[in-house]
């Protein structure tokens, strides 16, 4: 029994398991520490629920620390967004915390490694310093300035902190070996001058740490037991260890495990901010985006993304997930919680022309037929009705393959009457711009005592009661699977069509007083949110994904 459980741990589970039961660690703690330079993506869901549930899992401790050492591309902005982020996923942090928080710490860690001959100021420029980096099969050489004595680069890297010198003049170097085949182990720079004023700190600081130095030791400072990272920090380890070695402080562990790489999905800040900047959407919560933002309010779900998460597992290897993976959640998730309603998005009137005219009936619909507790609702049923163009052909093949209305042919208006078409009107360019039908008395729902029986069942919205909305339907937003594979502007690769409005159609009306945020199933089309941007006079839904997975089939595969 014990062995199926540990089989069913994943690779980072059975660590934190064995770690535990060694007496290595009491308790563990992890952390999330994302850059405050733009909103969360689809990838970063991944490691929230990793980081996050682990120390759920594991009775131990998470932390949200923000790793806010780049002054220029951080804001207050984002730093808000990721806490509402965390918290729509289900998350909680144990600790609050900031990089910045941590910079007298940092700058007296830099002090400490100056005074053991472990690290020094260089004059070098970044173009000048790439000269003699030497590359991975060849070593580098030293800078001239790499000679210094303790007392030299104490005094410099004290002005440098007071402000003494420009931008890029001089930078806190590492010194480690500059014959390293790991290219990140050759003198890497641990501080370097901008004259910016930060979110937090303000002009207290115009020395910042780099990623690599205030990584470790802010976890470090926190007692991080267990830091996850994705694949592309695995060749930063070795500095993260070295630094940890030589500062003598509490040994936090790197771990990787492979980043989130998704199907027609791009997951980077710096690409997601070029479409943001560049107007290619309407914004970081644009809902094409795979910002947390956007698919929130494009109408995901957190248990969907939790389930994606589940279902995905964690892996040593990078590799490429379907977004088909993503959107089948979805629509498990939608499907078991969200009420059916009629909207037609095409609608063409038909009028039941045996129908007293002033007639009307209250019907009774089913909210949704995975949930019994959801109840019923009343609609209100008369002589005129719209139904989707789509559901009406004036030259339908025979029976056995056309199940909808045309001449002469019978169906059933779902919750009401059975119907037979009796005659169309076309307009000046062609096209249906009435139907005519007559309905049987004998059929009304539930209470069918004509024994007829037919194949093809329409949703349906009374004229006199419709409401009018903006409907947007969204699409994937790129129009290649593999992003990452491509070798041009992968702006060039976005789909031209992931984005169409409609204000032509018509919901039933039980959805006059939707608010914003609630979610609901138009039958036979797909799940539907209703958006931000929906005011008094004008009702918006975002199309949030489609009944079933038409992608393959539009792309002609």
């Amino acid at each position: 029994m014990e062995s199926e459980k540990r089989e069913s741990l994943n690779f980072i589970e059975q660590m934190i398991e064995n770690d535990l039961k060694s007496g290595k660690h009491q308790a563990i703690q992890t952390r999330f520490p994302p850059e405050p330079n733009g909103y969360l993506h689809i990838g970063h869901a991944k490691s929230i629920h990793l980081n996050f549930g682990l120390a759920q899992k594991f009775n131990g401790k998470c932390n949200l620390r923000f790793d806010d050492t780049n002054p220029e591309k951080e804001e207050t902005e984002y730093v808000e967004s990721i806490k509402s982020n965390v918290k729509w996923l289900g998350f909680d942090w144990d600790g609050e915390y900031y990089a910045s928080d941590y910079f007298p710490q940092l700058y007296d860690f830099a002090k400490k490694l100056i005074n053991k001959g472990k690290a020094y100021v260089d004059d070098l420029s970044q173009e000048e310093f790439n000269e003699i980096k030497g590359t991975p099969t060849q070593p580098g050489k030293e800078s001239p300035y790499r000679s210094r004595t303790a007392e030299e680069n104490l005094k410099l890297f004290e002005e440098m902190r007071d402000g003494k010198y420009q931008n890029g003049q001089k930078v806190l170097r590492a010194k480690i070996d500059m014959s390293s085949p790991n290219m990140h182990m050759r003198d890497p720079i641990l501080y370097r001058i901008k004259h910016v004023d930060h979110h937090r700190t303000g002009s207290d600081w115009c020395i910042y740490p780099t990623y690599d130095f205030a990584h470790g030791q802010s976890d470090s400072i926190e007692n991080v037991t267990h830091s996850l990272c994705t694949l592309e920090f695995e060749v930063h380890r070795p500095l993260y260890e070295w630094l940890i070695k030589e500062l003598e402080i509490f040994p936090s562990k790197q771990t990787e495990f492979a980043r989130l790489n998704l199907s027609y999905t791009i997951v980077s800040k710096r690409k997601l901010l070029e479409l943001v900047e560049g107007k290619f959407v309407s914004g970081w919560d644009d809902p094409r985006m795979p910002t947390i933002s956007g698919i929130r309010r494009r109408g995901f779900t957190p248990e969907s993304i939790k389930k994606f998460a589940k279902s995905i597992g964690v892996a040593r290897r990078d590799g490429i997930t379907d977004v088909a993976l993503l959107e089948h959640a979805v629509r498990e998730d939608l499907n078991k919680k969200t009420n059916r309603v009629f909207g037609i998005l095409d609608p063409v009137k038909l009028v039941i022309t045996n129908w007293p005219e002033y007639k009307e009936e209250t019907l009774t619909a089913i909210n949704n037929p995975e949930d019994e507790s959801a109840g019923t609702r009343d609609m209100m049923f008369g002589r005129e009705v719209y139904i989707d163009r789509g559901d009406f052909l004036e030259n339908p093949p025979s029976p056995k393959k056309w199940y909808r209305l045309g001449p002469d042919r019978e169906v059933r208006l779902k919750y009401a009457y059975i119907i037979k078409c009796t005659g169309f009107d076309k307009d000046e360019n062609g096209e249906i711009s009435t139907i005519y039908a007559e309905y049987d008395p004998e059929t009304r729902s539930g209470q069918d005592t004509s024994g007829k029986k037919v194949k093809g069942t329409l949703g349906w919205v009374s004229v006199k009661h419709a409401v009018n909305t903006e409907i947007r339907l969204y699409d994937r937003l790129f129009q290649t699977e593999n992003l990452n594979e491509i070798e041009d502007d992968f702006k060039n690769h976005l789909n031209p069509d992931s984005l169409e409005i409609n204000t032509k159609a018509v919901l039933e009306g039980s959805l006059k007083d939707a608010q914003v945020g609630d979610q609901v199933q138009f039958e036979r089309v797909g799940y539907f949110r209703v958006d931000e941007d929906t005011t008094e006079d004008n009702l918006v839904f975002n199309r949030t994904i489609t009944l079933r997975d038409n992608w393959a089939k539009k792309q002609g595969k």
